[in-house]
């Protein structure tokens, strides 16, 4: 140990101190205690939590579950690819002048705690929270293929519609209005107590299924223990002043048209999912009607921000105005692993190369439809 530092690595026993520690820390929505928990508990996770320690009290704390991959143990933060914008859990102060040479430590830690993992596998890192820089990043370290988009609230919604083409906006708002008026009633709903959250998540989880068959993509949120997990992180949010797990849903004519799922983290409110039903009433772009709601009501609420989170998307690019590159961190604590993180890497440039070649990605979209019929899905984003 370096002076009046010290390093633990526990397992399941370690949750309990991290949630305690999380109570002052500064943490993304997936390294919440909340998230960490019933990832833990739904998903039964072989698990770490490595804990860097100074004078006793913890300001670094690294929860990640181990999962394989062919004959590879790779250590990712739980929640595997659902966990975006990812900022481990810090104290503030320690984050003003991160010490380098003891996040590396900590890695060290995890190896020799266990020698039979290969790669330390960091991903969609975000660069900064809240302003706060990412100690992670003075890591060897690379762009994530993938985009993030997001909205900046300043100076409320009409500001930001005089920003965004706000005539046009309004104006379709009105009318996707007339639309949904004449086929019933609608209405937003914002999820408050068990059954709605019920409700919500099961719809969601069938619009995902239909969605993801018809592109050819695995759906990610097919499994079961996922879906128990994300029940209890947002029954879970209930209880809490403030939830920090959300949902929303617009209802026309009795009907759930859309979802979405979001977490408050700071000065950010982040989609961090949603859906729309692919119906009768599609053509009036209900998800797009649900953004303009929760971008309205993020405004009002006194966000500075609104995050679309990983993915380019044209509705995306109707609102947003932030670009963020998140980052990757590989850290192989094996020979194994060394190859492992040199094929994760080139993979990575090769997905950023067809992202960023609109050509290219349009292609792979349409073989991948065509496939849908006949091959295995594929995995989303990848």
């Amino acid at each position: 140990t370096m002076a009046g530092l010290s390093i633990s690595v526990a397992s399941t026993d370690g949750l309990a101190a991290y949630a305690e520690f999380c109570r002052s820390a500064l943490f993304g929505p997936a390294q919440s205690a909340a998230w960490v928990q019933n990832w833990a508990t739904e998903t039964r996770p072989d698990l770490l939590v490595a804990t860097l320690s100074a004078e006793g009290k913890p300001v670094f704390s690294l929860a990640l579950e181990v999962a394989c991959k062919g004959p590879f143990r790779i250590a990712r933060f739980m929640g595997g690819r659902h966990a975006n914008g990812n900022f481990v859990a810090a104290d503030p102060n320690w984050l003003a002048k991160a010490d380098i040479p003891a996040l590396r430590s900590v890695l060290a830690a995890i190896a020799k705690a266990r020698p039979d993992i290969d790669l330390v596998a960091l991903e969609r890192l975000l660069p900064d929270l809240d302003g706060v820089a990412n100690p992670l990043a003075s890591l060897e370290h690379f762009s994530s293929p993938n985009l993030s988009l997001a909205v900046d609230l300043a100076g409320g919604f009409d500001a930001l519609l005089s920003r965004a083409s706000g005539k046009r906006k309004r104006k379709k708002h009105r009318s996707q209005i007339r639309k949904f008026e004449a086929v019933g009633s609608y209405r937003r709903i914002g999820a408050r107590t068990p059954d709605e959250v019920g409700r919500l998540l099961d719809a969601f989880f069938e619009m995902k299924e239909l969605r993801f068959r018809k592109m050819g993509i695995a759906n990610v949120f097919g499994d079961a223990q996922v879906r128990g997990f994300f029940r209890a992180l947002f029954m879970q949010a209930l209880a809490e002043d403030r939830p920090s797990f959300v949902l929303h849903g617009l209802e026309v004519a009795g009907k759930l048209r859309a979802i979405t799922g979001s977490s408050r983290s700071g000065k950010r409110l982040i989609c961090e999912f949603g859906a729309i039903a692919e119906d009768d009433l599609g053509h009036a772009s209900p998800g797009d009607f649900l953004f303009f709601d929760n971008i309205q009501e993020a405004c009002e609420t006194g966000f500075e921000v609104y995050d679309f989170s990983v993915g380019d998307e044209p509705y995306k690019r109707l609102w947003c105005d932030i670009e963020t590159r998140h980052f990757e961190v590989l850290v192989p604590l094996t020979v194994k692993g060394r190859m492992l993180a040199l094929t994760l890497r080139q993979g990575a440039r090769l997905k950023a190369f067809v992202k960023n070649s609109p050509t290219i990605w349009k292609l792979t979209k349409v073989l991948r439809r065509k496939a849908a019929g006949q091959a295995a899905p594929a995995e989303e984003d990848s």
